[in-house]
């Protein structure tokens, strides 16, 4: 299993947060050649409160967000528009450890309900671009961005999910 799930806000489990999680990670790395077994996210279900201190602690910004990840290694390329470096490769036995990801489940339901989107959906395309944060890819840049959207919208339609943007 690619990922270890921490729910510190129960209404997580109602959301199927570890099924869309296994899932969500499993369709990202594997689209990008790793072997989801070889491995390891780790994924904190939170609620606003505790993202918000997060979010402060870490961006200096005292408002909740909808995803925060933390990558273990930085992968980012030097080259905006480039694709990141890939991780050390891990086994099963021993993955190599992407980093952290957390979510807001007030966050993620109020704009999922704004998008008119079902909550299942926006949190597997949440997931899939925490993971791509792992794994050095970002959006500073516009030939950044090109690429992680293009990846996103590639992961989620192998999910049953349509183009978020």
């Amino acid at each position: 299993m690619p990922v270890e799930v921490l729910i510190e806000e129960a209404r997580w489990e109602a959301a199927g947060l570890v099924a869309l999680a296994d899932r969500a990670v499993a369709a990202t790395l594997g689209h990008i050649g790793l072997d989801p077994d070889t491995c390891l996210v780790s994924l904190m279900g939170a609620d606003d409160v505790r993202i918000a201190a997060l979010n402060a602690d870490f961006r200096g910004k005292p408002s909740p967000t909808n995803v925060l990840s933390w990558p273990a290694e930085d992968l980012a390329p030097d080259t905006p528009g480039a694709a990141p470096v890939a991780p050390d490769p891990g086994t099963p036995d021993d993955p190599a450890e992407l980093g952290d990801i957390a979510l807001a489940l007030e966050t993620c339901q109020r704009e999922a309900d704004a998008a008119g989107l079902p909550l299942d959906h926006h949190v597997l395309h949440l997931i899939v671009h925490g993971t791509l944060h792992l794994l050095g890819y970002d959006h500073v840049h516009d030939a950044d961005a090109a690429r992680m959207e293009g990846l996103e919208v590639a992961i989620l339609a192998t999910l049953g999910v349509a183009d978020p943007y």
